[in-house]
């Protein structure tokens, strides 16, 4: 079953009768939630489970509710086993998600009731209906802006936005090269780049559906779309030979992918890897390093919350991106909702190759019609 959002006004309403009698008390308040006792295939090991809150909040406590949550790659390989962060078991799946502060402690000062918030780490566990958590657990972020770009926002959208701006200094009209342009990260990088003036060239798999693919990358912005069988015919060479040389490129396949990328990056560029679909070692030209002297770099978005948080450089992002969703210039992937208690579904739709279609939770039936 698909869904679809309701008002937000409608949902305001819903949720200011459910504050008035949660507040009342936390005793018959039950969370739902999709865990996994053990590592493996998440087909086979995540079951849905209730348990009761506790009856009242701690001093620095809030009550979350959450609203909805995606399935992301980084999910499965968690649960698979796979992931460099390895939740105590047993775990409640999900890293990113949006939720909505209900109620809070008696000394919480920087978050109040109707906040929108996100997990500030890894592993906190999205897949749910209700929290009580730490304040600091919790991060703001704008509740203006549509449900389904802040259920997706922390992940995809910052990461486009770091790796736009952090590894080299780019001006309007330079090339960014990527491949997986038609990941939740690829799409997001392409938006950001238009709204930068930035040039992309998008690399995606050959598939049978690949016409309607190239429209709906190049209807978010994206300035030329090639498949990798293109990227090593003559044809490539031409079309980046009219190009200015790429100073950045992305990577989340791996494998030969990333040296056709760095076939074509300026020299003293930067190839950064935020992924590895492919599940293959980079391969990495022995020229590139020594004549091109190219900078092969990492990224994970983790690791830099972790470093970042509460400074400027992380306000200044949440000002940009949420900016730019307002305005249009950056949409919430290619999705289908999912309501809470058919995860099992989502997570196996999830998991299809060459997937277009990020699977999104809703917690509440009330929020979609």
């Amino acid at each position: 079953m698909l869904l679809r959002l309701v008002s937000r006004s409608t949902a305001c309403d819903q949720l200011r009768l459910i504050r008035g009698s949660l507040r009342r008390s936390l005793v018959t308040i039950s969370s739902d939630e999709v865990v996994y006792s053990d590592h493996g295939d998440p087909r086979k090991v995540l079951h849905r489970v209730s348990r009761n809150l506790p009856s009242e909040l701690g001093a620095g406590q809030v009550l979350v509710r959450m609203l909805a949550a995606p399935i992301n790659p980084a999910d499965i390989n968690m649960i698979q086993g796979v992931y460099p962060v390895k939740p105590q078991l047993p775990a409640v799946g999900g890293n990113e998600g949006v939720g909505e502060v209900v109620e809070v402690g008696s000394s919480v000062s920087d978050l109040r009731r109707g906040d929108w918030v996100i997990p500030s780490f890894s592993g906190w566990g999205t897949w749910k209906t209700y929290a009580v958590c730490g304040a600091s657990e919790m991060t703001r972020i704008p509740s203006d802006i549509p449900l389904i770009s802040a259920a997706t926002v922390a992940v995809n959208p910052c990461t486009a936005y770091r790796m736009l701006k952090d590894f080299e200094e780019l001006s309007e009209g330079d090339v960014v090269i990527q491949n997986g342009a038609n990941s939740g990260v690829g799409q997001a990088v392409i938006q950001i780049a238009a709204k930068l003036s930035l040039k992309t060239v998008n690399i995606v798999r050959s598939r049978p559906d690949l016409d309607s693919l190239v429209h709906t990358l190049k209807s978010l912005g994206a300035t030329h779309v090639v498949t990798d069988e293109f990227v090593r015919t003559p044809e490539m060479q031409e079309l980046m030979r009219s190009l200015p040389k790429p100073k950045l490129g992305l990577n989340c396949v791996g494998g030969k992918q990333v040296a056709d990328i760095l076939k074509y990056l300026e020299k003293k560029g930067s190839l950064v890897t935020y992924g590895g679909m492919s599940k293959q070692p980079l391969m990495v030209p022995t020229g590139s390093l020594i004549f091109n002297d190219v900078k092969v770099r990492g990224y994970w978005m983790t690791e830099w919350n972790k470093q970042h948080k509460n400074t400027n450089e992380m306000q200044e992002m949440w000002q940009f991106i949420g900016n730019v969703i307002r305005s249009g210039h950056l949409k919430a992937p290619v999705h289908s909702l999912v309501p809470f208690e058919q995860f099992s579904d989502a997570v196996a739709n999830s998991m299809e190759p060459m997937t277009t279609k990020k699977q999104i939770l809703v917690m509440d039936r009330t929020l979609v019609k």
